[in-house]
């Protein structure tokens, strides 16, 4: 029996789940880049990276080469680098509502969505 596509889903979104990886992801979206050229721009230890770039080969969304003694990242699939610019616009939308929402809590003023309680829909 084949998995169904909402479980694969819920997989590949476990698998970006984790802040190293979506780094990791961004900086590959701009280019190939070489671990050693990660480390600093990702913030963890060799060990820490290394590890994380191996839960993103097995899962098919990166691709390593070696030239030399380094060894070379890239996306596996430009969609991930899309997938990451629509997540970035989507929280984008929600923070500045969220902003939206805190200044007007700030400033303690009775939008006209706002209910009081006791006076439900009263005009």
């Amino acid at each position: 029996m084949s998995t169904p596509l909402y479980r694969l889903k819920a997989e590949f979104f476990k698998t970006l789940g984790h802040p190293v990886r979506i780094r990791v992801l961004e900086l590959l979206s701009e280019r190939d880049h070489a671990v050693s050229e990660m480390l600093p721009e990702v913030g963890v230890e060799a060990a820490h990276l290394s590890q994380q770039l191996a839960v993103l080969r097995r899962a098919g969304l990166v691709t390593a080469r070696r030239e030399g003694s380094a060894v070379h990242y890239t996306l596996a699939d430009p969609g991930v680098a899309e997938l990451l610019r629509v997540a970035r616009t989507i929280l984008t939308g929600v923070l500045a509502g969220q902003a939206k929402l805190l200044a007007d809590l700030r400033s303690g003023g009775d939008g006209p969505d706002e209910v009081r309680p006791g006076r439900r829909g009263a005009p």
